[in-house]
């Protein structure tokens, strides 16, 4: 039987409202290969529970979130919502991803409503290979005999096109460190989505979890596959521009300026075809490997 990514995504992204408590709501989980909640998971669906309660209109321009504890994908998500301040422009929210009562997330998210004002962004950068012209991490995948790739190509709702030789197999064999670990993904969704610019905001967190750390990686010479490699996202900051659509090709252009005490950063800037700065994002990660 063949699944539908993107359906599978959506379902789980379709929060069920707690009929008793207005600001409370419960989601589940999407199956990994290792038993624990994806990351980019929870973010867009604390984030679509933070939509849910505030006013018509307004969209998240910023979220800061911390991940506190390893979530269970067998179990449900109950996600609670603190109402911070209804201003006259903009909207604060909490919430809080519960497992067993406890937070495995905690997260603020900052709302707003369309306001015209200055106006400029960073050109996205010249010459890049568009992603027609590029392998993707599917193909790739369907060559590798092992159950990770297979549920690569199985169940993952999103494309992903590397600038560039990807580092999921082996390492980058032209790493230097003087490049900071820069590297280039084209992303889109397997599928069209709905248009609710909420849920391409939400889905934009969602994906881009998947690739926020692998620039640490590259800077150090250092791949996927690397034996007795242990990393897991710590906190996450991501600023919205301006309206985005992932079932659009976006070119992430990523970046590591540190890593340190078992820690790296991860930064990212998301581009539109047409050039346009769609948002800035930033990821903290433990970062664990065997030492030289």
């Amino acid at each position: 039987m063949t699944t539908d990514p993107i359906a599978t995504t959506l379902a789980a992204l379709d929060l069920v409202a707690d009929p008793a408590d207005p600001d409370q709501f419960t989601g589940p989980s999407l199956p990994r290969p290792n038993g624990r909640v994806f990351g980019g998971q929870v973010i867009a669906q604390s984030l679509l529970a933070a939509g849910r309660t505030v006013p018509e209109g307004r969209l998240p321009h910023s979220m800061h979130g911390y991940f506190l504890r390893a979530g269970d994908d067998r179990e449900p998500i109950t996600f609670a919502v603190e109402r911070l301040r209804d201003g006259r422009s903009f909207t604060a929210r909490r919430t809080h991803a519960l497992q067993g009562g406890v937070p495995i997330l905690s997260m603020i998210a900052s709302f707003q409503e369309e306001q015209p004002g200055l106006d400029y962004d960073e050109p996205m950068p010249r010459g890049v290979p568009g992603p027609e012209e590029l392998t993707s991490a599917f193909e790739l995948f369907a060559q590798v005999d092992h159950p990770v790739a297979k549920f690569w190509v199985d169940e993952v709702a999103f494309d992903l096109r590397h600038v560039g030789p990807p580092i999921y197999l082996r390492p980058d064999p032209h790493h230097e460190r003087e490049l900071g670990g820069r590297q280039m993904i084209w992303m889109r969704s397997r599928g069209p989505l709905p248009d609710d610019p909420m849920l391409h905001r939400a889905m934009l967190a969602f994906a881009c979890d998947q690739v926020m750390l692998e620039p640490i990686l590259r800077r150090s010479g250092r791949s996927w596959s690397t034996p007795g490699l242990s990393i897991a996202s710590l906190d996450h900051a991501m600023w919205w521009h301006r309206d985005v659509r992932v079932d659009e090709w976006l070119l992430y252009v990523q970046s590591t300026p540190n890593a340190h005490g078992g820690r790296g950063l991860g930064a990212a800037r998301v581009f539109r075809q047409d050039g346009s700065l769609v948002a800035s994002i930033a990821q903290e990660g433990m970062v664990r490997v065997p030492l030289d």
